[in-house]
């Protein structure tokens, strides 16, 4: 028996031996009253309720640390009130701080509060304790908002790309601070039944102490958030109703681009264009959202952040910001990455339908793309054509925190097609212990007509959750003929890959100490390919500190790389890599007005790019990852990133350098008006030893934003870039070069304007 196959089998060993009778103690709840009238911070001047409506709320308060003392009392006062009326959920914020002076409250865009005091909560509207809404909010007023997805895989946690629109109202004090919340009913998703029963969790961050409180209390003996929630109950009578929002929008820009591509060489090209569109959504049944898209709003107004991508063997892969896919994206997310719709480029229209009914979920999604025939030749059969897509998820709840799925995606091309068909499961085992399960079948044909293959994978983990012990167990098989082009695969799932990675963790939390906890691990993968042959394996064992705003780790990683024909051109023989590095990281919080954090790695790597006609080798490398978070005063932040990334042959000749430098400069005039800046600049310095080029960027990007909520905006902008090219004229012909110089290779100046309705 090859060593994955023993894994696997251990795998189930455990599971069969790890569950355990439910933990049955008494759980807190609340129960919030009607109320007559919207609550306001003037119910509760002097940071007490001081109105009749403002003491007819429900009241909580008595928060635990999650962070850094777990199950302690917080260092500060925290109460809640809350209640409902027809329209809305209300809930305020009593923050008190015996150093009020000390709250960390800027102006900042929406979304951007987590670095300064905030409160929020969270509400799973259906009782399932899979998923949430989660409601966040400064001592300003800024909001974020976000979906959380119960999951110990890589696609649990929060979903930031979630919006909705709700109401919130911040005020310093000499107390501390006070934050109102109003979420629209129609905003939420819930059951249709007289009598709603959900779950609750509210909690407040302190950045100064380092802590992070919750009511009740949200352990970190126990597996899970959702579960750990209060029920909430006494919400009776309410329907969001059979509502809509319609979402028209303008975007128009004047572009003059270098077109790399243009009949006779490389020009440029000066054009104009204007696109109209429209996004819908109808909510029926309190549970039930059907979206409409037509010629969608897929104009990326925010920039990415910058990563390195130079000698990566694998994708680096960018997060979704499109708003037609965002709301219910985690439908259709499961461990293994099969919609992941950045592959979807230039989409005409679309229809999506998303909902549940009781114990069951389901979400569908038809949308076409027409990216796949653009720019190709006359005479490509495949000139002009479109992606037709269809994606179908459904999902059973089973027991308390149990669910089971399916998911199926096609993918049509001209003569060829791409379907999947995915099952999949997850189950609490007891308080500590869980278990993700996934079998996904591959069927395609090439688009241009030929053999149909079909493929398979096998996705299965576990994972424990303590206070002490920390374990992620993670088993992966994929044949060679699996193809998800709707998908994302790294290193762990490609093609004709099986293998296991497992972390296992120990904390320890010291008293009488300025370390607040203090612990280690040990990160471990053995890949090999489906004929039981090695291709992969890293063993990292490391150490990290954490003291109350300040957190250290350093870790070593031992890496054997194995390369074989076809992995590289000219390869003809398997070939054998083994390197090391070791690295330092660092992040702070102590300051208000400055964030730091940074990393530091040296040791040797493999190296991906060297010369034309020359083989991958082990090369010494190091590299520098720093960001640093300015805030002179209240209404500006400026953000810096510096990446540096050295290669150089072991004999000391250089293979490149790459640098990356970025700076955003943000300065919020109000809530809703913004203007930011961002400067990046990027160099690659190739050495003898590389194929690479020398290659140098430099980009500024100006936008001014007016945004009264994340679907009524006018956003207004510039772009520009430059980069080392040159124009010659060779043999009657325009052919571009690398040059010592920048030159300025395209700019844009853009304004984009949407508006919701909504009834």
């Amino acid at each position: 028996m090859n060593s994955v196959k023993f894994l696997s089998y251990s795998l189930f060993a455990v599971l069969a031996t790890s569950i355990a009778i439910p933990n049955n103690a008494a759980e807190p709840s609340l129960t919030i009253p009607r109320v007559e009238g919207e609550p306001t911070l003037a119910d509760f001047e002097g940071m007490q309720p001081n109105t009749p409506l403002a003491r007819s709320m429900a009241k909580v308060e008595d928060f635990i640390q999650r962070e850094p003392y777990p199950g302690q009392a917080s260092a500060q006062t925290t109460e809640v009130y809350a209640g409902y009326d027809q329209n809305n959920l209300h809930v305020v914020f009593l923050a008190f701080d015996s150093n009020p002076e000390l709250i960390r409250s800027n102006l900042s865009p929406r979304e951007n509060i987590f670095q300064d005091d905030h409160v929020g909560f969270m509400v799973d509207t259906f009782n399932d304790q899979r998923s949430a809404f989660a409601f966040y909010s400064n001592s300003r007023g800024i909001q974020s908002d976000s979906r959380w997805t119960e999951s110990s895989s890589r696609r649990g946690g929060f979903d930031s790309t979630f919006d909705a629109v709700w109401f919130s109202e911040g005020e310093l004090t000499n107390q501390g601070y006070m934050v109102s919340f109003a979420i629209p009913l129609r905003s939420l998703r819930f059951d249709e039944s007289d009598e709603q029963t959900w779950r609750i969790q509210f909690n407040r961050r302190i950045p100064r102490y380092g802590e992070e409180a919750h009511w009740p209390e949200y352990s970190v003996n126990v597996e899970g958030r959702l579960n750990q929630a209060a029920p909430l109950t006494g919400i009776k009578d309410v329907s969001p109703g059979n509502n809509y929002q319609v979402i028209p929008f303008f975007f128009a820009r004047e572009v003059d681009a270098l077109d790399r591509t243009a009949f006779g060489g490389p020009k440029f090209d000066a054009y104009t264009e204007q696109e109209v569109g429209l996004d819908a959504k109808f909510v029926f049944n309190d549970s039930w959202a059907l979206d409409l898209t037509l010629n969608p709003d897929f104009s990326q107004i925010e920039s990415d952040e910058p990563q390195v991508t130079v000698n990566e063997r694998y994708e680096v892969q960018f997060p979704e910001r499109r708003p037609f896919f965002i709301e219910n994206a985690d439908f259709f997310a499961t461990d293994s990455t099969l919609v992941f719709t950045r592959r979807i480029v230039d989409p005409e229209g679309g229809i999506r339908l998303t909902g549940r009914s009781g114990e069951y979920g389901f979400g569908s999604i038809l949308i076409n793309d027409a990216a796949p025939g653009m720019n190709r030749d006359a005479g490509d059969p495949l000139r002009g054509e479109k992606a037709n897509i269809a994606i179908i998820r459904g999902f059973k709840d089973l027991g308390e925190q149990d669910r089971v799925g399916f998911l199926a995606t096609e993918r049509q091309l001209g003569d060829g097609h791409n379907r999947v068909l995915s099952f999949d499961g997850r189950f609490l085992l007891n308080e500590n212990w869980s278990t993700q399960m996934q079998l996904i079948g591959t069927e395609s044909e090439p688009s241009t007509g030929g053999i149909e293959t079909t493929g398979y994978q096998r996705n299965m983990m576990i994972n424990r959750e303590g206070r002490t012990y920390t374990n992620h167990t993670h088993f992966l098989e994929t044949t060679s003929d699996f193809r998800t082009e709707l998908g994302f695969q790294n290193r762990w799932s490609k093609p004709n890959t099986s293998g296991v990675h497992q972390s296992s963790g120990l904390n320890f939390y010291p008293e009488n100490s300025a370390i607040t906890r203090w612990g280690g691990s040990v990160f471990g993968v053995y890949l090999e390919d489906r004929q039981g042959e090695k291709i992969f394996t890293q063993l990292q064992p490391g150490i990290d500190f954490r003291f109350q705003t300040t957190t250290l780790n350093f870790n070593w990683a031992d890496y054997e790389e194995i390369l074989k024909p076809g992995d590289f051109p000219g390869l003809n023989s398997v070939r054998s890599y083994d390197y090391d590095t070791w690295q330092v990281g660092f992040n702070n919080n102590t300051f208000e007005a400055v964030q730091i954090k940074g990393s530091y790695r040296e040791g040797s790597t493999l190296n991906l790019v060297p010369q034309a006609g020359y083989l991958p080798s082990v090369a010494d490398t190091n590299r520098i990852d720093f960001n640093v978070v300015f805030r002179p005063f209240d209404q500006l932040s400026i953000a810096n990133t510096y990446f540096l990334t050295e290669l150089e042959t072991q004999g000391g000749t250089k293979i490149f350098s790459n640098e990356i430098i970025r700076s955003n400069w943000n300065y919020q005039f109000t809530k809703e008006l913004s203007l930011r800046f961002i400067a990046q600049y990027d160099k690659t310095e190739a050495g003898p030893a590389t194929r690479l080029k020398d290659d140098e960027n430099l980009n500024f990007d100006v936008l001014l934003r007016y945004v009264i909520n994340p679907w009524s905006a006018f956003y207004a902008g510039y772009n520009s870039n430059q980069s080392n090219f040159d124009i010659v004229d060779i043999e009657g012909e325009r052919e571009l070069i690398v040059a010592n110089d920048l030159r300025r290779d395209g700019d844009q100046f853009f304004v984009k304007f949407s508006y919701l309705f909504q009834r």
